[in-house]
């Protein structure tokens, strides 16, 4: 039979399901749509996991269309599933159902985030699932007492479609932090973790009774039951992948294995993940970690002021240009400049912070601005290269925390919006002095990768098993478009660096300057 493999995302706005051949050529799409759930109050983010099913199956249903359309039909060899990390879905029967599950962005349970980190002496951020579920406990305990098993999004949907009760490595990390000797759950955090609960007086049950037991790439996710193969259309007994989560997926549709390599996504906002070759040691509110789906752990920077500032500056400028108002496109106008600009702006330094940034200890927006105009260098492509600048030094500030543990940094892989224009990855790789590097394979996200995942358990139950690295190196057929850094506008580009960490540590008094009363 031909080998052909399925791989399902199920985003925060909505569910993919991407269908590809033995070589990961992907041959059709399907998606479907879910809402929040309505009238909750203001940061309060849930969905209903119900949703989430009927969403798979209608999207099931048009890919079904769609192959039927072109004269085949729908043959999987294993399936693959990545979701959005860090949800609380409580499960409270064995079958799966389960209350509205709280998400990632839900903006509840501050106060655990604080606790905890104290208390474990490891960054445990308030969207990871073992904080949520402390809040759980202490304002529904009675419900609580019904809770039969805790998952992410991601595995509820594999607890549906297979009956069990597992999770890949990546996922698990975003529930609660992983042993890098044991690659399970850490058994002296857990410990610590129960002895709180129990001292509150909130619940006598271990933390580790409702979690799912951990799974890396290749191992067993389950088969496909009576009830999964009806919603997909595919034949019970088909081989289920670990599900894992959009970010893990995502570096492995990026093909992004090796400790030393990092993984940047510019839009809205911007992470850079970093695989590491060891454990972080100690808290830092810059980074937060969890593991890649073969365990390795990954060290995460990430920004809420990502291109936006950016974006708004070409709009801005862009939009007044005569190519801007001629094609209605501002960036066409604004982005040539940006890349034929001083490498140090003309002495401009530019601040981005339309929103707080946490990480750099900037607590409220409003406080974008740009310094050093005059006569000479206010252009456009001085101003938008600083904008894009300012975020990539924010991103180097996090990357400094790591070489300063040793963590090996040796190329960038990029994604996101910012590769619709990849002549930015110039400025990337002499803003951080590294190489970078812009996959073809990764266009198409979670999805890919959850499909890659899928084909990779296949392989492993056919006895062909390579090491998870040895695999993805198999699939990097399209040769990348590479930037390597130019030594001047590297030395210039660090120079506006060390200005902009300069205007940062007065940061404070400019916010009170505009802020103040």
């Amino acid at each position: 039979m031909t080998q052909h493999y399925l791989g399902i995302d199920l985003g925060t706005q909505g569910l993919s399901v991407i269908y590809t051949d033995a070589e990961m050529r992907v041959l059709e799409t399907a998606d479907a749509g879910y809402d929040m759930v309505p009238d909750l109050s203001a940061g309060c983010y849930e969905q209903r996991p119900s949703d989430w099913e009927n969403a798979l199956a209608r999207a099931m249903q048009e890919l079904r269309r769609k192959i039927a359309g072109s004269g085949d039909s729908l043959q999987v060899a294993s399936i693959g599933i990545s979701g959005q990390m860090h949800g609380e879905v409580q499960m409270t029967d064995d079958v799966g159902s389960a209350r509205p599950a709280r998400l990632w962005c839900d903006s509840r349970n501050g106060q655990e985030e604080q606790e905890l980190t104290e208390l474990l002496n490891v960054k445990m951020p308030k969207r990871m699932t073992a904080v949520r579920w402390l809040w759980s406990l202490r304002q529904n305990a009675k419900d609580a007492t019904s809770v039969r098993q805790l998952t992410t999004p991601g595995g509820w949907l594999a607890r549906r479609l297979t009956g069990q009760h597992v999770l890949g490595i990546g996922d698990a990390s975003g529930m609660f932090p992983i042993d890098q000797q044991t690659l399970d759950y850490s058994v002296n955090l857990l410990q610590k973790y129960d002895q709180l609960t129990k001292k509150l007086g909130l619940t006598n049950n271990s933390l580790r009774e409702l979690l799912p037991k951990v799974r890396r790439a290749g191992e067993d996710g389950g088969l496909l039951n009576e009830h999964g193969a009806q919603v997909l259309g595919v034949p019970i007994g088909t081989p289920v992948a670990p599900a894992e989560g959009d970010q893990p997926a995502a570096l492995a549709g990026s093909l992004i294995g090796m400790a030393g390599m990092v993984s940047m996504s510019f839009g809205t906002s911007v992470c850079a993940n970093s695989v590491g070759d060891r454990q972080f040691q100690g808290v830092s509110r810059a980074i937060d970690h969890f593991c890649a789906v073969d365990g390795k752990p990954i060290n995460m920077v990430w920004l809420r002021n990502g291109t936006t500032y950016m974006n708004t500056i070409v709009q801005m400028v862009g939009g007044l240009s005569e190519l801007g108002q001629r094609d209605g496109n501002p960036f066409a106008a604004v982005i040539p400049q940006l890349l034929s600009a001083n490498p140090d702006c003309g002495g401009v330094v530019a601040m981005p912070f339309m929103d707080d940034e946490p990480g750099v200890g900037v607590t409220r927006g409003g406080t974008a601005m740009l310094l050093g105009l005059n006569e000479q260098n206010a252009t456009p492509g001085n101003v938008a290269r600083a904008a894009l600048l300012a975020t990539v030094f924010n991103l180097r500030l996090g990357c400094e925390l790591l070489l300063a543990q040793g963590f090996p940094l040796e190329q960038i892989v990029l994604s996101g919006g910012l590769t619709k224009s990849p002549e930015l990855g110039q400025v990337i790789a002499d803003g951080f002095n590294l190489p970078v590097s812009i996959l073809a394979s990764g266009t198409e996200g979670s999805a890919w990768g959850a499909a890659l995942m899928a084909k990779y358990r296949h392989r492993c139950l056919g006895g062909q098993a390579l090491s998870w690295t040895n695999f993805l190196a198999e699939h990097a057929i399209t040769e990348p478009l590479r930037f390597k850094p130019n030594a001047q506008a590297a030395n210039a580009t660090n120079r506006l660096f060390e200005r902009y960490k300069r205007l940062l540590q007065i940061h404070g008094s400019l916010d009170q300057a505009v802020h103040g009363s």
